[in-house]
């Protein structure tokens, strides 16, 4: 296999599919949009049941107390999962490698579960 020097720059491809489409469409599939409607179409039912699914996941070693923290830790989950996507992009790298970033989310959660420990 005889390979060049510019062989480094082409995009990788998974199946055939270019992972930057993957990288960039992936994380939007997440979001469910807002609808009016009584009944969702297949999309929506599909994000749903797997946001549904995720948070219950995520929920599952927590007990009934805790289960007020869901929409807090379901997004923070969401938030560094296509935050942490982003660094299949070709000469990016995630944001969650700066230590500004990891402090600026622990702490306030931190502080936030000390201060509700002291006070139960």
């Amino acid at each position: 296999m005889t390979l060049s020097f510019f062989d480094q720059f082409m995009s990788p491809t998974l199946f055939g599919i270019p992972l930057i489409a993957l990288a960039l469409f992936l994380p939007w599939v997440l979001f469910p949009a807002p609808s009016s409607r009584w009944l969702n179409n297949r999309l929506l039912g599909l994000q749903g049941w797997s946001i549904g699914r995720f948070t219950q996941q995520l929920l599952l070693p927590l007990n009934l107390g805790g289960h007020k923290w869901a929409v807090i830790l379901t997004s923070l989950m969401l938030f560094l999962i296509t935050t942490n996507m982003l660094g299949l992009l070709p000469y990016t790298y995630t944001p969650t490698t700066q230590l500004s970033l990891n402090l600026g989310l622990a702490v306030p959660l931190w502080l936030a579960t000390v201060i509700i420990g002291m006070r139960n």
